[in-house]
């Protein structure tokens, strides 16, 4: 069975870091492309950012280009979302997510390109 669990949300201040954590088990992602999405209130489901299954191929979205960095262990199989200049329009609910296909050469932004997703973790940015 295939879990993902985030952590590493949290309150902070605009202009703070915040880094978010999303383990993996009962399936490895050196095979599959990693996403992150967040969701406001109100919102649809957006995406942030993703990281290839190669570990060298990387998407951002331009509301967080060069301000947010993904990387990954994978003798831990997690994956990480490192925020930085933090704003109060990044406050959402945050998800990683699991690509559904095995080796896909593109990284999709669409949430319906992947299959597992996470629980969630909250990030309130305060001004």
């Amino acid at each position: 069975q295939v879990q993902l669990v985030e952590s590493g949300g949290g309150l902070v201040q605009a202009g703070g870091s915040l880094r978010l954590s999303c383990a993996a088990s009962g399936r490895t992602f050196s095979s599959l492309n990693m996403g992150w999405f967040r969701q406001a209130p109100g919102k649809e489901r957006e995406f942030v950012g993703a990281i290839g299954w190669s570990g060298s191929k990387f998407a951002y979205a331009d509301s967080v280009k060069g301000r947010f960095t993904i990387s990954r262990d994978i003798t831990k199989n997690t994956v990480y979302l490192q925020m930085y200049s933090l704003t109060p329009e990044d406050t959402a609910v945050y998800y990683c997510a699991i690509d559904r296909l095995r080796f896909r050469d593109a990284i999709r932004s669409n949430p319906e390109e992947y299959e597992y997703w996470g629980q969630g973790t909250q990030v309130t940015v305060a001004s």
